[in-house]
């Protein structure tokens, strides 16, 4: 299931209203205000990567007085490929 964190940089006094917009996305699991240089992080679970996309391309999108957004996409695979390269790596040196 892919995964991601998105940062927005919201309107000033558009906080509330996009953090509410925000929690009706389906597959927005959590929506939080910040203090720092990014003013919301949402926390993003989607069925495929092309259905992740299209939340934080679309669907995020027509909220609206969003100034910027950063994505953050996690890579699950990473575990994965170290226990492969292990595995092939671990017959050659016994």
């Amino acid at each position: 299931m892919p995964t991601a964190y998105v940062l927005l940089n919201i309107e000033i006094g558009a906080e509330a209203a996009v953090l509410e917009a925000l929690k009706k996305i389906e597959g927005v699991e959590e929506a939080h205000r910040l203090w720092g240089v990014y003013d919301v992080i949402v926390h993003i679970n989607a069925e495929s990567t092309e259905k992740l996309k299209a939340i934080v391309t679309k669907q995020i999108e027509k909220i609206g007085r969003i100034n910027s957004k950063l994505t953050m996409i996690i890579n699950n695979q990473a575990p994965m490929l170290q226990e492969q390269v292990i595995s092939k790596l671990v017959p050659l040196i016994q």
